[in-house]
């Protein structure tokens, strides 16, 4: 569904397409003049020889193509207008290559043995005379570099950190600017200026335009269309200036300085804002931002005024900036009102009322309807309001006449004042707060480094006050949002280009080498833009990524080269360097040039739309220079000190591998020691007795116990001593020494130690709750390791099984009986597998964690190694009547009865006695006495009621939350009762049916992959279907067996 357009067509690069066969056909050439034949071949021969040669380079060309093929593909993740422009393009470049790769792989070879010459003498053609050329340039520099190999290593990684440096100068865009040949100027007159002045002044601007010869013809649109698609207030017009052909102009031809010359010659007119623009730019930048100019500062806050002063602050501080146009400031404010403000004592003096006065105002300037009139079946409103020629200025509103209730009629200006006054002419609002913008376009300047400018300037001279801030609009906020999503779209490229390369290599050393590549074509890159003076944009980002994707390729050849010498014997890694290299000079050189040839006619364009593909273009053909300098010189000078320096670790002492070996089974033996694998019942037991919070339920039980004893609490007794004088002035008195004790109703007492008995029911039922609690939870942590050590061990065999498959698949690649994508599938199967396996370890601990807390241990304990088995499930009927929970709310309504029995024992009487001895002065013999009192509770009787009856509310509360609980418990039991039937119906399909299907597709499957009736992909898709029955086989008895704990609980099993 891709559309012949611009950007489609123009990234068919012929370069990229041809590269595979390039190398295909070049490594047959070289196969055939390294055989030195001494006849001419037959096509037997022919067919053999491009058999052998092909295959020697099928590897390097297809992944190559292939790298290329996938890392266009991050692009079609980019939102927005940059995804709807650089999509068309990385969709077609993905079909080109794609058919390029399977032609490559294909027709090329055939061709290739048809029509290549068979003949034994080959003469040197123009072509083997400039190689030789080059071999001659080449040879020497590859020897000189290798003698200095750190030197130009050096060399290399300065230019790189260079190119770091200037990149970050280059300034950004977020795409660069279409010349579209025509011209929209946004004409502004003052606020308020009505319609007719505003037409009258577009006129005067469209005569002045067209006196420039180049000036097709002017069209201007004022205010807003029927549709309000396009808001515009009456003062606003968009003047479409349609230029002739650019090879009819005479004034001037460059695109810019006639928009300078437009914009000098309308700011003749007084009081006028002219502003020229393209149209579809200030369209788009209007749809996207809802601002026409390139950038936008936008000032929130509360108080309009507040904001207007601020704007024009900017707009004044940022006017000086080079390479900005007249900045431009929302206009919010300025709009002339007619304002009356009454006078309301002379309104009262006259007998008027505001509410009238404002219905005469309304009719007479806005009107309003007396009647109806009818034409035929039409009806229309009958509008009363003054004539226009009364209606025109102040006087008019102040001359107004307003009757009084005595019938006579005084003038408005009478009882009000009427005045010209500006108020606002809009409220502006983004993301519900209120906001004015600042707006201006970019003239020979990047867009990036004006708005960084601005930011500096405004972060210096315009401090805004608490609660107003700045933000920045227009295609700088694209450019933002571009930037970030390339952010993320680059380093997945990047990414996805070293993994393709370690598939292709087996090799993270070889992988790292080829991907030195990247950093080297980024250099070249980053200076074509510099030399052409661009600025980073969208369109250079794509062209980055289109960039590494073709660097590589190279690295891939060389690499594969060296590799192929190794093979064949040569040992040396300075003389694979110098082999490798002679013989791979061709196509090295060839892959590059066709590539940048292809884009040479995007960056060379003057055409329309070759804005946007020129830095795309400059970028690849930049980078691709670099690149194959670089991979020539730098990559195979660390090719050799990277084979030396594997050479020199290989060779480890033998000691250090055997401490190595120590390490190792020292921390293996330390992991299985933290392991214990134990029973369920174990488990628990070990539960009852470690859990904190069953010890802190013994301790509640032995303190209410200790209470229980306090029930017959007896009052303190009183010790007294009096003395009294019957004559204060004489020595003759009353000595009386005496004990009292006081004691309550003796049914108190009783009452008292049957609350505190009942209070040590209810903590020993608490304690029973926690109990079966724990043992739920510590159960199902115990089923659910269980659960996942099942899963792990169905795991852990399909590593095993899919580790032997991709060995068995590499065989076949190196054989030739398959093509190398089954080894790439069947290793990422493998490492997928091996990432789950990683995960269920994870998990296991997480619970192992778990099961430590209910527990009370630091021991890490697993379940025992047999498979994971079912709970059992006890039924009785009886078990929810005797549960705890139900028992312990029986227990709250028994101590809310002893409560009450209590309360009612309160109001029983009281009883105090006292015994004394006493003794007067001058008498030798003391006498002793006695007293009795009863308290009866004669004032109080209220109070001990209510004490009463809030007793028996809480007692009645009790029930009720026991009515509750019973029925709640009721249900639950139900519903895990209904879970736990339809676990059971599913787990039984699995056991009778489910299980075995999957034994038996995995073993068919394996057997005709070994047999080659297969490929990898339909094994895979076995396997997935066998493996997924088996673990939802695990995940149903999983859920089953939770459901039978939870039923369990229910049950006090």
């Amino acid at each position: 569904g891709v559309s012949a357009n611009l950007m489609s067509l123009g990234a068919i690069d012929f370069g990229l397409i041809v590269d595979g066969a390039v190398i295909i056909v070049e490594a047959t050439l070289h196969f055939l003049a390294s055989k030195k034949l001494t006849a001419q071949l037959t096509q037997s021969e022919m067919d053999d020889a491009v058999e052998d040669s092909a295959k020697r380079m099928m590897s390097s060309a297809a992944f190559g193509q292939i790298i290329i093929l996938i890392v266009y593909l991050p692009i079609l993740s980019l939102q927005g207008v940059e995804g709807k422009m650089f999509r068309p393009m990385a969709e077609t470049v993905a079909f080109a290559i794609l058919g390029a790769l399977l032609l490559s792989l294909t027709y090329i070879p055939m061709v290739s043995a048809l029509f290549l010459s068979k003949k034994a003498v080959h003469k040197k053609n123009f072509a083997d005379k400039m190689m030789d050329f080059f071999q001659r340039l080449y040879a020497p520099i590859i020897q000189a570099a290798i003698r200095f190999k750190y030197v130009v290593i050096a060399i290399a990684a300065g230019l790189l950190i260079l190119t770091f440096i200037i990149f970050s100068r280059l300034g950004g865009e977020f795409i660069p600017t279409l010349e579209e040949g025509d011209y929209a100027i946004e004409f502004v007159l003052p606020q308020g200026s009505s319609i007719t002045q505003t037409t009258e002044t577009v006129m005067m601007a469209e005569r002045m335009l067209r006196k420039f010869t180049e000036v097709k013809m002017v069209v201007g649109k004022t205010g807003a269309a029927d549709v309000a698609t396009d808001p515009m207030p009456p003062e606003a017009t968009d003047l479409m200036v349609i230029m002739k052909d650019k090879k009819d102009w005479t004034t001037t031809k460059d695109f810019n300085e006639m928009a300078e010359m437009m914009r000098d010659t309308l700011a003749n007119i007084p009081g006028v804002i002219a502003e020229p623009s393209q149209p579809i730019q200030m369209r788009f930048n209007e749809l996207m931002t809802g601002i026409r100019q390139d950038v936008a500062i936008k000032i929130f806050g509360e108080n309009l005024d507040t904001l207007s002063t601020y704007a024009n602050k900017v707009a004044n501080a940022i006017r000086s900036i080079e390479g900005i146009t007249q900045p431009q400031v929302e206009r919010i404010d300025g709009l002339p009102q007619i304002t009356i403000q009454y006078d309301r004592p002379k309104l009262a003096s006259y007998g008027l009322n505001i509410e009238d006065i404002n219905h005469i105002i309304s009719t007479a300037f806005a009107g309003e309807t007396a009647g109806a009139v009818y034409e035929n079946e039409r009806k229309f409103d009958l509008v009363l309001r003054l004539d226009s020629s009364n209606r025109t200025s102040l006087n008019d509103v102040s001359d107004l006449y307003v009757p009084m209730a005595d019938g006579n009629q005084i003038p408005l200006s009478q009882v009000a004042t009427v005045s010209f006054q500006t108020g606002p002419a809009q409220i502006s609002r983004e993301a519900g707060k209120r906001r004015v913008y600042v707006s201006f376009n970019v003239s020979g300047r990047d867009v990036e480094s004006v708005v960084k400018e601005v930011q500096q300037k405004l972060g210096t001279s315009v401090k805004l006050p608490t609660g107003y801030y700045y933000t920045y609009g227009g295609t700088f906020e694209n450019l933002q949002q571009a930037s970030k999503r390339l952010k993320i779209v680059v380093p997945l490229a990047l990414l996805l280009i070293f993994f393709l390369l370690y598939f292709t290599f087996r090799s993270f050393k070889e992988a790292t080498l080829i991907f030195t590549a990247i950093p080297m074509s980024a250099i070249g890159g980053v200076f074509a833009l510099l030399l052409r003076g661009m600025p980073f944009s969208i369109s250079a980002g794509v062209g980055f990524i289109a960039l590494f994707g073709v660097a590589v390729l190279n690295g891939i050849v060389l690499i594969s080269t060296f590799n192929q010498l190794e093979k064949d014997g040569v040992a040396d890694a300075i003389q694979r360097v110098i082999e490798g290299t002679k013989i791979r000079l061709r196509p090295v050189l060839m892959t590059a040039t066709v590539a940048s040839l292809g884009f040479l006619p995007m960056a060379l364009s003057n055409g329309a739309g070759a804005e946007v593909q020129r830095p795309l273009a400059t970028v690849v053909i930049g980078g691709l220079i670099t690149a194959t300098i670089l991979t020539l010189v730098v990559l195979p000078l660390l090719y050799i000190i990277f084979t030396r320096k594997k050479k020199e670790t290989t060779a480890l002492p033998k000691i250090a591998i055997m401490l190595l070996a120590m390490v190792g089974l020292s921390s293996i033996c330390g992991s299985v020691k933290a392991q214990n694998r134990i029973s369920f019942k174990a488990v628990y037991d070990t539960a009852l007795q470690n859990n904190l919070q069953l010890r802190a339920s013994d301790l509640q039980i032995a303190r209410s116990r200790a209470l229980s004893g306090s029930g017959r609490e007896i009052p303190k007794t009183g010790v007294f001593v009096e003395n009294e004088d019957i004559n204060p002035q004489g020595r003759k008195g009353v000595l009386k020494i005496g004990v009292s004790q006081s004691i309550d109703w003796p049914g108190l007492y009783k009452a008292r130690n049957s609350l505190l008995e009942q209070q040590v029911t209810s903590v020993e039922l608490a304690k029973q709750i926690r109990a079966i609690e724990i043992k739920r939870d510590v159960q199902s942590v115990y089923y659910t390791l269980w659960y996942l050590q099942s899963r792990q061990t169905l795991w852990q065999r399909l590593d095993s099984i899919y580790s032997s498959l991709a060995k068995a698949a590499f065989l076949r690649v190196r054989t030739g009986e398959s093509a190398g994508l089954d080894s790439i599938a069947a290793s990422a199967k493998a490492k997928e597998v091996s990432v789950q396996v990683q995960q269920l370890l994870r998990e296991i601990q997480s619970q192992q964690e778990l099961l430590k807390k209910y527990v009370g241990t630091s021991v890490a304990y697993l379940p025992e190694t047999i498979p994971l088995q079912k709970v059992t499930v006890s039924f009785l009927d009886t078990a929810l009547i005797n549960h705890p929970e139900l028992r312990f709310q029986e227990q709250n309504i028994a101590i809310a009865s002893s409560e009450i029995d209590v309360q009612k024992q309160t109001r029983k009487p009281s009883f105090e006695g006292r015994a004394f001895s006493q003794r007067l002065y001058g008498v030798s013999n003391p006498y002793s006495g006695f007293s009795v009192s009863v308290g009866l509770p004669i004032f109080g009787r209220s109070s001990y009621r209510n004490k009463i009856k809030a007793a028996e509310i809480e007692r009645s509360y009790q029930q009720s939350i026991y009515e509750y609980e019973r029925l709640s418990l009721n249900t639950a039991h139900t519903q895990a009762w209904q879970q736990l039937q339809k676990d059971e119906e599913l787990l039984g399909y699995y056991e009778s049916t489910g299980l075995s299907q999957a034994a038996a597709i995995m073993k068919a499957a394996n057997i005709a992959y070994r047999a080659g009736e297969i490929g990898f992909a339909e094994v895979s898709q076995f396997f997935t279907q066998a493996i997924d029955i088996q673990r939802n086989y695990l995940d149903v008895l999983n859920q089953y067996n939770q459901s039978a704990i939870q039923l369990n609980y229910y049950l006090n099993k």
